[in-house]
Order: C-alpha cells, then sequence, then structure tokens
C-alpha cells in the first residue's frame, strides 16, 4: 500500500481531523464527514492508496472505488432525502484521490450551481453529527 507522509488522508494528521470524522473503511477507500455542514450530510471518499488521478488505478481498482463512492451516495440520499448529490474530485492542491459527495436541497444553498469548497458557516455538535453518521451507516 502506498503512503505519503506528508498528506493528510495517508498520514491521519491534525489538520484531517480538524475538518472531517472519520465514519468508516468501505473496499477500497475510507468515509470521512466534513465538519462543515452548510450542506446537510456532505463527506468525502478517500480512496486508500495515495494516487492523485483515477485514471491512475487498475480498473479493478477504479471499479472498487466506484462503487463505494456510488454506495455512499445512495447511503446519502436515503438518509437525507436530497434532491442531488453533487460529487466533486478536486485535487489541485491536496494530491490524493478523493470525492466529495455534497447533498443538495431544492430550498438549500447553491441549489443549481456549484457548491462552494468550505464555506466555513455551519459546524454541528459532536451529537449532531454523531446523529449525521448514524444516519448514512444505517443506509450503506
Amino acid at each position: 500500500m502506498q503512503k505519503d507522509p506528508n498528506c493528510l488522508y495517508c498520514s491521519k494528521n491534525q489538520t484531517q481531523k480538524d475538518l472531517m470524522i472519520e465514519i468508516c473503511d468501505l473496499s477500497a477507500s475510507t468515509l470521512f464527514l466534513f465538519k462543515e455542514q452548510t450542506y446537510r450530510g456532505r463527506c468525502i471518499v478517500a480512496y486508500k492508496d495515495h494516487v492523485n488521478e483515477l485514471f491512475e488505478l487498475s480498473a479493478a481498482d477504479r471499479n472498487a472505488f466506484m462503487d463505494d463512492v456510488a454506495k455512499v451516495a445512495k447511503a446519502m440520499s436515503l438518509a437525507f432525502s436530497a434532491e442531488k448529490i453533487n460529487m466533486g474530485a478536486y485535487s489541485d492542491k491536496l494530491k490524493h484521490l478523493h470525492m466529495h459527495l455534497v447533498p443538495k436541497y431544492v430550498d438549500g444553498p447553491d441549489f443549481g450551481g456549484t457548491f462552494v469548497m468550505n464555506p466555513q458557516k455551519v459546524y454541528l455538535s459532536e451529537a449532531e453529527n454523531a446523529e449525521l453518521i448514524k444516519r448514512i451507516l444505517e443506509n450503506l
């Protein structure tokens, strides 16, 4: 398994802990709840090894990663009744394959447009985060 000690996903460093809560390991990735919750239920699925691009994976590994993404998106849809789950794979500055899964709601922020990467507006209590995580896990 390839890891980069300078990568927040590989090293599970304090920056990662400040930004997200680890929920569980999946077949090819790790699932995190993003602490900033402007988009209620927002998660990140991060590939288990240190690669930057989807095309760097073998067909089997790519399919396993995308299966994880699809399972999480479905669980989020069931858990939160979102109108749409937006997905984004941005790694301009953080070179580790990961996918943002962002529930969007008709009357919610940025519906019909692109989600904001980190609006820094909505942070929940530990109990509220635990409830979101519970709802996701119940639907995985």
